[in-house]
């Protein structure tokens, strides 16, 4: 823990040397199906957008999907760093990258607390091509460990392109014959032996749990490329970040229409399937509507209604970098959205009044964040009083802007 190792597991931070009495093989057959149990425990990552609409269980495999710098590391450091009182032991796997990327997010860790429960296992593209093609198996190896254990384990592999790259590089060189893009045959096996073994244990074997966050990069939103369609394949579900969204300044830029979860509620608390049901089919009307007001300036008055309700959504679900929300703070902020008491407040001061709203029943009713915290359910009565208090400080907020 807290420590930057190579693909051999040799340390590479400066902090002396690592004392270890075992060692395990980087390969491992994946748990069969009678060691499996069902995913039905969530993995928070503290980013509104995924874990309303694109829930992550623990032993789930989500792939992040996008083009070039739209954010799909932030979403892993962020889900890293929400990590904090989870009680969830963390690797991330960096291929392929830069020393100073990599540098950067450990700084970033360190910085956020988030270094004391995890490890770091860089083969940066300075490294020869097979410590890049080892790299994630040996961090699957130290994840395993721990899952045998009987402990949640969140494992990021950034990314599985550059990975796929080494591997092809190396086949290449030793002859073996390209096929699709130059990519050898077993490509595929490649990738599924990988994250097959992330996994939710049975009773008997501990209930442990690997979570598998791959990121991969596309090229111009190609999903249909030969390792995008091969790792879609093979995970639980895709976030899927879109250019156009990240350039309009809507951070994450997750395409709530693309992304999904395989997993689904059964991978949420009550209180947030509560407040989040009807999420992704209102998003989905709005952008219906938004592209179609676009060639007409005559709206009716449900049309205006739909596209008011959307903007106000994608305000609720634009956060901040490295700064992950806990599950109340979600739940508290869906629920007010959800009960439209931002629809006559600007745009603009969406974020601002959220956070205050919040803080308020934070401080002045902290009984509210611990019946959520400990019963993960909006009761009636919970309904009403949240109801109320929403009603009376949106009403204030409301009449000083008019």
């Amino acid at each position: 823990m807290g420590r930057v190792v190579n693909a051999l597991g040799q340390p590479i931070d400066g902090l002396g040397k690592i004392v270890s009495t075992k060692t395990r093989p980087i390969e491992r057959i994946a748990p069969g199906v009678m060691q499996r149990e069902p995913v039905n425990k969530p993995l928070q990552t503290g980013i509104l957008a995924i874990d309303s609409m694109i829930p992550i269980g623990r032993g789930q495999r989500e792939l992040i999907i996008g083009d070039r710098q739209t954010g799909k590391t932030a979403i892993a450091i962020d889900t890293i760093l929400n990590q904090k009182n989870e009680n969830v032991l963390c690797i991330y796997v960096a291929i392929g990258q830069k020393n100073s990327t990599v540098a950067n997010i450990v700084e970033k860790l360190r910085s956020g607390g988030a270094m004391n429960y995890t490890t770091v296992v860089s083969a940066t593209a300075s490294e020869l091509a097979p410590l890049q093609w080892i790299a994630p198996y040996a961090g699957c190896a130290m994840a395993e460990e721990w899952m045998d254990a009987g402990k949640d384990v969140l494992i990021v592999y950034d990314d599985l392109s550059k990975h796929a790259v080494a591997y092809r590089t190396l086949s290449l060189l030793l002859k073996r014959s390209p096929g699709r893009e130059a990519y050898p045959g077993d490509i595929f096996y490649l990738h599924s032996r990988l994250l097959e073994r992330a996994c939710k244990l049975g009773k008997e074997y501990g209930q442990g749990s690997i979570t598998a966050l791959p990121i991969i990069e596309t090229q111009a939103g190609d999903i249909s490329a030969y390792i995008p369609t091969n790792v879609i394949s093979i995970t639980d579900g895709q976030i899927f970040l879109m250019t156009d969204l990240f350039n309009n300044g809507q951070r994450p830029a997750i395409d709530s229409g693309l992304s999904v979860s395989r997993v689904g509620a059964t991978a949420q608390i009550k209180a947030m399937k509560q407040v989040a049901q009807s999420l992704k089919i209102e998003l989905a009307n709005f952008h219906e509507l938004q592209a179609f007001s676009q060639f007409g300036s005559d709206l009716d008055v449900n049309t205006k209604k739909v596209l008011n309700h959307g903007g106000v959504l994608m305000e609720v679900l634009r956060q901040d970098q490295y700064a992950p929300f806990n599950v109340e703070r979600e739940v508290i902020e869906l629920f007010v959205a959800k009960n439209r008491y931002l629809e006559t407040i600007g745009i603009p001061r969406i974020r601002e009044l959220l956070k205050d709203f919040y803080d308020r029943i934070n401080v002045k009713h902290p009984e509210i964040i611990k019946e959520l915290h400990e019963s993960k359910t909006i009761s009636p009565e919970l309904n009403t009083k949240l109801d109320g208090l929403a009603k009376e400080f949106f009403d204030i907020a409301g009449t000083k802007a008019s």
